[in-house]
């Protein structure tokens, strides 16, 4: 697809309605492995990898606006547990990374850090297949590695989320919104590797329908979905754990 020119979004008065960027880090886990990846300018990453086995999936997780990498701290041994190694990295501003968060740094940074997770892992003796996995905010970061068909992703993974650059055009004209607006959906329904949907039933940042015509729409003839009953934006885990897990577990594992 052609390159669009989203640096519109990257006025402070537009990231500031989507980007809540908080620093913090605690101490490494037991077993847990923390990495810093350059992404320009002086600028680090911090990222948090939690392996379970050397030739078993990894999935690349990127979070929701509010959320940082040890907020995960807790939900990554779940991954483990279904037999999956999980890495998260955090944007920039947010957890112990330099710089500023913005809308087109997000998706070059996601680049950055799958080409720098894959050398450094595989240096390690990590051979597994990767799995992308983005969760409301993070869903930018995974379509841009979705679409683009990055080499080494096998899947993508989209909870919470929708077709839709959301806050990021508040602000802006709104003929060069909807300009905007159409081509990033096109670039969601571009995706045809294969494509897992979780959303909440009762939804009401990210409603229902419009991760249900997001499905619809994806190019991929691989693709399921699964809807929370009773689960809202931020609480599927809390309603539906099970679920949740094993329809990430039957995606990957097949």
């Amino acid at each position: 697809m052609p390159e669009v020119d989203y640096s519109a979004l990257d006025a402070p008065n537009i990231s500031m309605n989507s980007f809540y960027p908080r620093q913090g880090w605690s101490p490494t886990p037991e077993g847990v492995q923390d990495y810093t990846i350059n992404v320009g300018g002086d600028i680090g990453l911090s990222c948090r990898f939690f392996p379970v086995g050397n030739s078993v999936p990894t999935v690349l997780f990127f979070y929701g606006n509010g959320e940082t990498a040890i907020d995960y701290n807790s939900i990554a041994p779940l991954y483990n547990q279904i037999g999956v190694n999980f890495f998260v990295a955090d944007y920039r501003g947010y957890g112990k990374s330099g710089g500023s968060p913005s809308f087109t740094t997000m998706l070059a940074d996601a680049n950055t850090v799958l080409e720098s997770m894959q050398i450094v892992l595989g240096a390690s003796g990590f051979s597994g297949p990767v799995y992308v996995m983005g969760r409301s905010m993070g869903r930018h970061a995974a379509f841009e590695l979705a679409a683009k068909e990055a080499p080494g992703v096998k899947g993508v993974i989209i909870e919470s989320g929708r077709p839709s650059l959301g806050q990021f055009t508040n602000g802006l004209d709104p003929q060069q919104a909807q300009v905007l607006e159409a081509a990033y959906k096109a670039k969601a329904a571009s995706i045809s590797i294969p494509v897992l949907v979780i959303h909440g039933e009762i939804d009401t940042l990210a409603p229902l329908e419009f991760a249900e015509e997001m499905f619809r729409s994806f190019a991929s003839t691989n693709k399921k979905m699964l809807m929370v009953p009773g689960a809202g934006h931020n609480d599927l885990l809390f309603k539906g754990l099970d679920e949740y897990f094993t329809a990430i577990r039957d995606f990957i594992f097949g």
